[in-house]
């Protein structure tokens, strides 16, 4: 029997897929948590050999962190990440932190499935959108933000003119518009609307 811990900070989420997995006569869900923290106790103290982990629960440890603690561990189990969330940030985040899979919530039952028993046996998991978005970030260099051009987009995400973004950040309009053209050079778009959106894609802003 395969052990398995349930980790979301939703409770019809975690009960949806106990649901799941009960079907499976060779995985024993044997424990649950509802936050980061809570699940690495629960990995120390029940042992299971994969960690089913949402990302993001909320203030406190997020699934990537929790991952990280989980497999420092000697004989760790393996995680898999099973989120809505598929930013280039998150999912780097999560493989750099050990996780040995990543899918989206929205997977087929069966490929969550096939994921937990993958997993168990060291393989990495993957889901199809989710490989190509690493791939395609390995392949393409990635120019840096400075931390005032990630701030000159946020204000440009609430609708700011130039003039407002100047205003709020003591600074010409002249020096805003050259933050905005270094913007756009690294992340490689035209405007205004496709910064933003490139930029919340990488999880460079929310």
């Amino acid at each position: 029997m395969l052990r398995v811990i349930l980790v979301d900070d939703h409770p019809v989420v975690r009960a949806g897929l106990k649901t799941l997995l009960a079907g499976d006569d060779q995985i024993d869900v044997v424990a649950e948590a509802s936050s980061g923290s809570e699940a690495v106790a629960k990995a120390g103290a029940f042992r299971p050999d994969v960690v089913l982990m949402d990302l993001r629960m909320g203030p406190g440890v997020d699934g990537a962190d929790a991952t990280r603690e989980i497999v420092a561990v000697d004989d760790p189990p393996k995680v898999v990440i099973l989120t809505t969330f598929e930013t280039d940030t998150d999912i780097l985040r999560a493989v750099e932190a050990g996780a040995s899979g990543y899918l989206l919530k929205d997977s087929p039952p069966d490929k969550i499935l096939h994921a937990v028993h993958a997993a168990s046996r060291g393989e990495t998991v993957l889901g199809e959108q989710v490989a190509g978005r690493l791939l395609t970030r390995l392949r393409t260099p990635q120019a840096e933000l400075s931390g005032r051009e990630i701030e000159v987009l946020k204000l440009v995400s609430q609708g700011m003119s130039n003039r407002n973004i100047a205003k709020t950040m003591f600074v010409s309009e002249a020096t805003v518009k050259s933050h905005l053209v270094h913007v756009f050079t690294k992340l490689d778009v035209d405007s205004r609307t496709a910064a933003v959106a490139a930029a919340r894609e990488r999880g460079l802003i929310s």
